[in-house]
Protein backbone atom coordinates (compact mmCIF):
# COMPACT_ATOMS: atom_id res chain seq x y z
CA UNK A 1 0.00 0.00 0.00
CA UNK A 2 1.08 3.59 -0.67
CA UNK A 3 2.01 5.65 1.97
CA UNK A 4 -0.10 8.72 0.65
CA UNK A 5 -2.87 9.24 2.95
CA UNK A 6 -6.74 10.12 1.61
CA UNK A 7 -9.57 10.41 4.27
CA UNK A 8 -13.24 9.14 1.97
CA UNK A 9 -15.17 8.82 5.18
CA UNK A 10 -18.73 9.75 4.99
CA UNK A 11 -18.48 9.05 0.43
CA UNK A 12 -20.34 6.03 -1.40
CA UNK A 13 -17.78 4.20 -4.14
CA UNK A 14 -19.36 1.73 -6.60
CA UNK A 15 -16.56 -0.49 -8.43
CA UNK A 16 -17.69 -2.90 -11.15
CA UNK A 17 -15.83 -6.00 -11.72
CA UNK A 18 -14.50 -6.06 -8.42
CA UNK A 19 -14.93 -9.68 -7.63
CA UNK A 20 -11.21 -9.66 -8.42
CA UNK A 21 -8.18 -7.99 -9.86
CA UNK A 22 -7.92 -4.55 -10.27
CA UNK A 23 -11.10 -4.25 -9.16
CA UNK A 24 -10.91 -5.92 -6.01
CA UNK A 25 -7.88 -3.63 -4.87
CA UNK A 26 -9.83 -0.81 -5.75
CA UNK A 27 -12.48 -1.80 -3.62
CA UNK A 28 -10.40 -2.56 -0.25
CA UNK A 29 -8.24 0.24 -0.95
CA UNK A 30 -11.39 2.59 -1.13
CA UNK A 31 -12.85 0.73 2.34
CA UNK A 32 -9.58 1.44 3.80
CA UNK A 33 -9.97 5.00 3.75
CA UNK A 34 -13.17 5.12 4.64
CA UNK A 35 -15.83 5.11 1.61
CA UNK A 36 -18.75 2.98 1.88
CA UNK A 37 -18.14 0.81 -0.93
CA UNK A 38 -20.18 -0.85 -3.30
CA UNK A 39 -18.44 -4.10 -4.82
CA UNK A 40 -20.31 -5.09 -8.33
CA UNK A 41 -20.14 -8.13 -9.71
CA UNK A 42 -21.54 -10.80 -12.15
CA UNK A 43 -19.45 -13.39 -9.82
CA UNK A 44 -21.40 -13.44 -6.64
CA UNK A 45 -19.51 -15.60 -4.79
CA UNK A 46 -16.28 -13.55 -5.40
CA UNK A 47 -18.20 -10.23 -5.40
CA UNK A 48 -19.22 -11.73 -1.47
CA UNK A 49 -15.64 -12.54 -0.64
CA UNK A 50 -14.39 -9.17 -1.88
CA UNK A 51 -17.12 -7.51 0.69
CA UNK A 52 -15.84 -9.99 3.48
CA UNK A 53 -12.59 -8.86 2.79
CA UNK A 54 -13.23 -5.07 3.20
CA UNK A 55 -15.53 -5.47 6.35
CA UNK A 56 -12.56 -7.53 7.87
CA UNK A 57 -10.58 -4.58 7.61
CA UNK A 58 -12.95 -2.81 9.62
CA UNK A 59 -14.75 -0.88 6.34
CA UNK A 60 -17.91 -0.32 5.15
CA UNK A 61 -19.19 -2.70 2.26
CA UNK A 62 -22.31 -4.23 -0.11
CA UNK A 63 -21.99 -6.52 -3.31
CA UNK A 64 -24.67 -5.49 -5.77
CA UNK A 65 -25.01 -8.47 -8.35
CA UNK A 66 -24.19 -6.54 -11.91
CA UNK A 67 -24.65 -7.64 -15.36
CA UNK A 68 -22.53 -4.39 -16.77
CA UNK A 69 -23.46 -5.61 -20.26
CA UNK A 70 -27.65 -5.18 -19.46
CA UNK A 71 -28.43 -1.47 -19.02
CA UNK A 72 -31.39 -2.61 -16.84
CA UNK A 73 -29.01 -4.54 -15.05
CA UNK A 74 -26.66 -1.24 -14.67
CA UNK A 75 -29.72 1.15 -13.38
CA UNK A 76 -31.10 -1.45 -10.98
CA UNK A 77 -27.93 -1.20 -9.18
CA UNK A 78 -27.19 2.39 -9.10
CA UNK A 79 -30.69 2.67 -7.72
CA UNK A 80 -30.08 0.07 -4.76
CA UNK A 81 -26.54 1.39 -3.94
CA UNK A 82 -27.88 5.07 -3.64
CA UNK A 83 -31.10 3.55 -1.28
CA UNK A 84 -28.34 2.02 0.59
CA UNK A 85 -26.34 4.74 0.86
CA UNK A 86 -27.82 7.68 0.64
CA UNK A 87 -25.83 8.71 -2.71
CA UNK A 88 -22.96 8.07 -4.98
CA UNK A 89 -19.99 9.65 -5.28
CA UNK A 90 -17.37 7.85 -6.91
CA UNK A 91 -16.93 5.09 -9.78
CA UNK A 92 -14.52 2.91 -11.16
CA UNK A 93 -16.00 1.21 -14.25
CA UNK A 94 -13.63 -1.61 -14.71
CA UNK A 95 -14.89 -4.60 -15.36
CA UNK A 96 -13.97 -6.48 -18.63
CA UNK A 97 -12.27 -8.80 -21.12
CA UNK A 98 -9.27 -9.65 -23.12
CA UNK A 99 -10.96 -11.65 -25.71
CA UNK A 100 -9.48 -13.78 -28.03
CA UNK A 101 -5.85 -13.73 -28.96
CA UNK A 102 -5.81 -13.66 -32.59
CA UNK A 103 -5.22 -11.83 -35.63
CA UNK A 104 -8.26 -9.66 -36.58
CA UNK A 105 -9.66 -11.72 -39.49
CA UNK A 106 -9.83 -14.72 -37.56
CA UNK A 107 -12.37 -12.98 -34.55
CA UNK A 108 -15.53 -14.62 -34.36
CA UNK A 109 -18.22 -12.47 -34.63
CA UNK A 110 -19.46 -13.12 -31.50
CA UNK A 111 -16.51 -13.21 -29.36
CA UNK A 112 -16.04 -9.29 -30.97
CA UNK A 113 -19.96 -8.24 -29.77
CA UNK A 114 -19.19 -9.54 -26.72
CA UNK A 115 -15.87 -7.71 -26.08
CA UNK A 116 -17.56 -4.49 -27.17
CA UNK A 117 -20.43 -5.29 -25.24
CA UNK A 118 -18.50 -5.60 -21.90
CA UNK A 119 -15.76 -3.35 -22.43
CA UNK A 120 -17.53 -0.79 -24.06
CA UNK A 121 -21.25 -0.61 -24.30
CA UNK A 122 -21.60 -0.81 -20.56
CA UNK A 123 -18.54 1.85 -19.68
CA UNK A 124 -21.71 3.64 -21.44
CA UNK A 125 -24.37 2.30 -19.54
CA UNK A 126 -22.39 2.83 -16.29
CA UNK A 127 -21.75 6.65 -16.87
CA UNK A 128 -24.97 6.95 -18.13
CA UNK A 129 -26.42 5.90 -15.15
CA UNK A 130 -24.00 7.29 -12.68
CA UNK A 131 -24.31 10.71 -13.79
CA UNK A 132 -28.18 10.55 -13.56
CA UNK A 133 -27.42 10.24 -10.05
CA UNK A 134 -24.33 12.41 -9.65
CA UNK A 135 -25.33 15.49 -11.20
CA UNK A 136 -28.56 16.55 -9.07
CA UNK A 137 -26.14 16.46 -5.80
CA UNK A 138 -23.41 18.40 -7.34
CA UNK A 139 -21.27 15.98 -9.17
CA UNK A 140 -18.60 13.29 -8.71
CA UNK A 141 -15.70 11.69 -9.72
CA UNK A 142 -15.95 8.74 -12.67
CA UNK A 143 -12.90 6.57 -13.01
CA UNK A 144 -12.88 4.13 -15.98
CA UNK A 145 -10.75 1.33 -16.55
CA UNK A 146 -9.24 1.78 -19.86
CA UNK A 147 -4.84 0.01 -20.72
CA UNK A 148 -2.76 0.80 -22.25
CA UNK A 149 -4.07 -1.20 -25.63
CA UNK A 150 -6.31 2.12 -25.62
CA UNK A 151 -3.50 4.35 -26.23
CA UNK A 152 -1.63 1.74 -28.87
CA UNK A 153 -2.34 -1.56 -30.34
CA UNK A 154 -0.97 -4.66 -28.85
CA UNK A 155 -1.56 -8.08 -31.47
CA UNK A 156 -4.26 -10.39 -32.19
CA UNK A 157 -5.79 -8.14 -29.70
CA UNK A 158 -8.43 -6.10 -31.84
CA UNK A 159 -11.69 -6.41 -30.06
CA UNK A 160 -10.36 -5.17 -26.94
CA UNK A 161 -7.99 -2.60 -28.49
CA UNK A 162 -10.92 -1.10 -30.19
CA UNK A 163 -12.82 -1.12 -26.91
CA UNK A 164 -10.23 0.20 -25.39
CA UNK A 165 -9.61 3.29 -27.72
CA UNK A 166 -13.28 3.68 -27.70
CA UNK A 167 -13.80 3.74 -23.60
CA UNK A 168 -10.82 6.38 -23.92
CA UNK A 169 -13.02 8.56 -26.18
CA UNK A 170 -16.28 7.70 -24.41
CA UNK A 171 -14.31 9.34 -21.18
CA UNK A 172 -13.41 12.43 -22.98
CA UNK A 173 -16.42 13.12 -24.21
CA UNK A 174 -18.29 12.12 -21.12
CA UNK A 175 -15.65 14.81 -19.66
CA UNK A 176 -16.80 17.90 -21.25
CA UNK A 177 -20.54 17.27 -21.63
CA UNK A 178 -20.66 17.27 -18.15
CA UNK A 179 -18.33 19.02 -16.48
CA UNK A 180 -20.84 21.79 -15.66
CA UNK A 181 -22.83 19.47 -13.48
CA UNK A 182 -19.38 18.95 -11.10
CA UNK A 183 -18.44 15.49 -12.25
CA UNK A 184 -14.88 14.51 -13.64
CA UNK A 185 -14.58 11.38 -15.56
CA UNK A 186 -11.17 10.50 -16.04
CA UNK A 187 -9.32 6.92 -17.53
CA UNK A 188 -6.98 4.56 -16.16
CA UNK A 189 -4.62 3.11 -18.64
CA UNK A 190 -3.15 0.05 -16.32
CA UNK A 191 0.23 -1.93 -18.36
CA UNK A 192 1.06 -5.26 -17.80
CA UNK A 193 -0.07 -6.30 -14.16
CA UNK A 194 0.42 -9.13 -11.91
CA UNK A 195 -2.70 -11.18 -12.55
CA UNK A 196 -3.42 -15.06 -12.44
CA UNK A 197 -3.94 -14.90 -16.14
CA UNK A 198 -0.43 -13.47 -16.56
CA UNK A 199 1.03 -15.53 -13.75
CA UNK A 200 0.19 -18.48 -15.84
CA UNK A 201 1.90 -17.60 -19.39
CA UNK A 202 4.66 -19.35 -20.13
CA UNK A 203 7.94 -17.38 -18.99
CA UNK A 204 9.37 -16.66 -22.47
CA UNK A 205 6.22 -14.74 -22.46
CA UNK A 206 6.44 -12.98 -19.73
CA UNK A 207 10.13 -12.11 -20.23
CA UNK A 208 9.24 -10.11 -23.41
CA UNK A 209 6.34 -8.36 -21.79
CA UNK A 210 9.08 -7.00 -19.71
CA UNK A 211 10.77 -6.53 -22.63
CA UNK A 212 8.93 -3.45 -23.56
CA UNK A 213 8.23 -2.60 -19.79
CA UNK A 214 11.14 -0.04 -19.25
CA UNK A 215 10.82 -0.56 -15.49
CA UNK A 216 11.71 -4.36 -16.06
CA UNK A 217 8.57 -5.37 -13.71
CA UNK A 218 5.00 -6.40 -13.85
CA UNK A 219 2.88 -3.91 -12.16
CA UNK A 220 0.55 -4.71 -8.85
CA UNK A 221 -3.12 -4.18 -8.83
CA UNK A 222 -2.67 -2.01 -6.03
CA UNK A 223 -0.62 0.35 -7.88
CA UNK A 224 -3.20 0.68 -10.45
CA UNK A 225 -5.87 1.12 -7.16
CA UNK A 226 -3.78 4.32 -5.72
CA UNK A 227 -4.28 5.68 -9.02
CA UNK A 228 -7.89 5.85 -8.80
CA UNK A 229 -7.62 6.76 -5.41
CA UNK A 230 -5.88 9.99 -6.48
CA UNK A 231 -8.06 10.35 -9.34
CA UNK A 232 -11.64 9.89 -6.94
CA UNK A 233 -9.53 12.42 -4.38
CA UNK A 234 -9.50 16.52 -4.32
CA UNK A 235 -5.78 16.35 -4.67
CA UNK A 236 -6.97 15.96 -9.00
CA UNK A 237 -9.53 18.57 -8.74
CA UNK A 238 -8.78 19.63 -11.90
CA UNK A 239 -8.18 17.27 -13.98
CA UNK A 240 -11.28 15.91 -15.98
CA UNK A 241 -10.88 13.86 -19.49
CA UNK A 242 -7.50 12.49 -18.83
CA UNK A 243 -6.13 9.10 -19.50
CA UNK A 244 -3.84 8.29 -16.94
CA UNK A 245 -1.34 5.36 -18.00
CA UNK A 246 0.09 3.31 -15.01
CA UNK A 247 2.25 1.04 -17.04
CA UNK A 248 6.02 1.36 -16.27
CA UNK A 249 6.64 3.35 -19.34
CA UNK A 250 4.90 0.50 -21.65
CA UNK A 251 3.35 3.22 -23.95
CA UNK A 252 6.36 5.60 -23.56
CA UNK A 253 8.62 2.99 -25.10
CA UNK A 254 8.80 2.59 -28.88
CA UNK A 255 9.89 -1.50 -28.65
CA UNK A 256 11.18 -1.64 -31.49
CA UNK A 257 14.66 0.02 -30.35
CA UNK A 258 15.29 -2.15 -27.36
CA UNK A 259 17.85 -4.73 -28.85
CA UNK A 260 18.94 -5.92 -25.69
CA UNK A 261 17.83 -9.87 -26.12
CA UNK A 262 19.68 -9.76 -30.02
CA UNK A 263 23.24 -10.97 -29.68
CA UNK A 264 24.28 -8.77 -32.52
Amino acid sequence: MSDISYDFTGRTALVTGSGSGIGRATALALGAVGANVAVADIAEAAGAETVELIRAAGGTAEFFRTDVADFASVEATIAAVVLRFGGLDIAHNNAGVEGEHVPLGEIRTDDWKRVIDIDLNAVYYCIKAEVAVMAPRGGGSIINTASASGLVAGYNLAAYTAAKHGVIGLTKSAAIDHARDGIRVNAICPGPIDTPFLQELPQVLKDRLLLGTPMSRLGQADEIAQGVLWLASSGSSYVTGTALSVDGGTVALSAGTNFTDLEV
